[in-house]
């Protein structure tokens, strides 16, 4: 779990993905000749903070978003949300301003508004992010930002055994998305890809166990086409993979732009449930991540 931790360890919060592309980029590189299938690299100005590998004749993308929730700083040591975060008063935040590394606690009014408790002003505009404390017992993983640095992970194991296909880490997630549809655009013009799986991570609920599998959502707030949705579940059945389907009726991702995109995308979410979503404390089963890892790889082969 070295490299999930390092992942974990990286402050970038959505529009601030710039630390994630470099740590990637460099891994990449050092990594890729080691892989069954070497890709083609396509990153810079033109993908702003995100990249896109290609292996072999591509069928299907892999959609993973390298950014996080967080906090920016505002004036009168007020904190305003990027994304949803859900912390508890006393939830240490880090970050760097202009006079150097910072570690303050998070703090709320009587009207639920974010504040934070530093020795001095903060820079406006500087973000903010739980310190990360990576808890790594016999089954479960728990640490910050297991969403979605467990989905970039996830598809950096793909990657090692992938002969066909596309993995996309894309930016803005959690924070309303933006970057999905250019990254749409060229995947589909270039390549004619259009199946797409999302790996991000979903929630462990009343239908959803920790420990019993990756989740194929049948729906979450959007409706992918079920037609799509059921070859993967005919494949996984077939294949005998662990998985559990989840059915949703609120929660996004990648997918939602996708599917309102000028390109006709098929979609469908898979992901490990994680426990405490958004909290200092995300918690996924070990079992879930390997399964996870597994479908994928089946998943990108009989697609």
């Amino acid at each position: 779990m070295k490299l999930l931790k390092q992942l974990c360890e990286i402050h970038a919060p959505s529009g601030e993905e710039y630390r994630m592309t470099e740590f990637l980029l460099k891994y990449i590189k050092k990594e890729k000749k080691k892989w069954k299938t070497e890709p083609e690299i396509f990153y810079g100005e033109e993908f702003q903070d995100c990249i896109v590998l290609k292996f072999g004749k591509p069928r299907t993308a892999i959609f993973a978003h390298i950014d996080s929730i967080g906090f920016t700083v505002r004036y009168q040591n007020q904190l305003l949300p990027i994304g949803s975060p859900d912390a508890e008063i006393g939830t240490l935040l880090v970050g760097e301003d202009s006079m150097g590394p910072i570690e303050c606690s998070l703090s709320f009014d009587n009207e639920n508004h974010a504040f934070y408790n530093f020795g001095r002003q903060i820079d406006r505009g500087t973000s903010l992010t739980y310190k990360i404390d990576f808890r790594d017992s016999k089954s479960f993983i728990q640490t910050p930002y297991l969403d979605n640095r467990l989905g970039v992970y996830v598809a950096l194991q793909v990657a090692e055994t992938l002969k066909d296909g596309v993995i996309v880490f894309s930016c803005w997630e959690e924070h309303g998305g933006g970057s999905v549809p250019y990254l749409a655009k060229y995947i589909y013009e270039n390549w004619k890809v259009k199946q797409a799986l999302i790996a991000d991570i979903t929630w462990v609920s009343d239908g959803v166990e920790a420990g019993k599998g990756v989740a194929i959502s049948m729906r979450d707030r959007n409706l992918p086409r079920r037609k799509f949705v059921n070859q993967l579940i005919e494949i996984a059945r077939k294949r005998k993979q662990k998985f559990q389907l989840e059915v949703e009726g609120m929660g996004s991702s990648d997918g939602r732009e996708l599917q309102v995109s000028p390109y006709p995308f098929d979609w469908c979410f898979v992901g490990a449930p994680q426990q405490n979503p958004h909290t200092p404390d995300e918690k996924v089963h070990k079992d879930d991540i390997k399964s996870m890892i597994s479908l994928y790889e089946v998943l990108m082969k009989d697609l």
